[in-house]
């Protein structure tokens, strides 16, 4: 492989309105409007060389101090790639024809605590795969072991009759939609942030929170002042 340092782009769609929880992409988190929360961990990890913003909201971030410049592009989401009803893979294909990179790292802004160790981390593991031909792309998840049933309460994975500890089940894995990261030739070849030869990352619990409800973001905030707290008492 070349000694040339990849070209790594982080690309973060925004879109103004949100169904579940409202404006929640520049509603004030813990501090500071949402998004700017994985926006300063971004540009806090020196491979990120450029990040991209697909937005139909340019003048929310520029009523909330945002503007192009340095590593941030913002990029006007086309009309046809409006709506809660397009594929997120349509507009991270706009992107991608679009933006040149040897490396694309997808995340979003309902991410808030995800840190840069944890994408510095991403980063590494799916390197080393791919040099050594085990993976074409990469997405966080959180390892299940629990008990699952149908909506007949029809047991899926254990069996009722012969419990075993939870422990001892075996573990299945959810994509978080924390973080996604792929080449140009993986997303060429499935159109869609995963590729043919995904590889699984699993990052710490707490920062792999996804805002989607309410009850989301209650815990998010939870979340945050806990992690907060014990930043402290390790610095102590």
């Amino acid at each position: 492989m070349s000694d040339r340092k990849p070209r790594v782009v982080a690309l973060l769609p925004m879109k103004a309105n949100s169904q579940r929880v409202k404006g929640k992409n520049f509603r004030r988190f813990c501090g500071k409007p949402l998004f700017r929360w994985i926006l300063d961990t971004l540009l806090s990890v020196d491979q990120i060389d450029q990040i991209v913003i697909n937005t139909d909201a340019r003048h929310v971030l520029a009523e909330n101090g945002l503007v192009e410049g340095g590593r941030i592009v913002i990029r006007d989401r086309k009309p046809e790639l409006c709506g809660d009803d397009v594929s997120m893979n349509l507009v991270l294909a706009d992107d991608v024809a679009n933006v040149t990179a040897d490396v694309y790292l997808m995340t979003h802004t309902t991410n808030p605590l995800v840190s840069s160790e944890t994408l510095g981390k991403a980063l590494a593991a799916f390197r080393e795969a791919q040099s050594l031909g085990r993976a074409d792309s990469l997405f966080t998840v959180d390892k299940v072991q629990t008990r699952f049933y149908r909506a007949d309460c029809s047991p899926i994975n254990h069996d009722p009759d012969n419990l075993i500890p939870t422990q001892n089940l075996e573990p299945w894995y959810e994509e978080n939609s924390n973080l996604y990261i792929f080449t140009l030739d993986s997303f060429n070849r499935t159109r869609a942030r995963i590729g043919t030869c995904p590889m699984m990352y699993e990052g710490p619990y707490f920062e792999s929170i996804d805002i989607d409800t309410q009850a989301d973001w209650d815990f998010a905030e939870v979340a945050a002042r806990y992690l907060a707290e014990k930043s402290k008492e390790t610095i102590q």
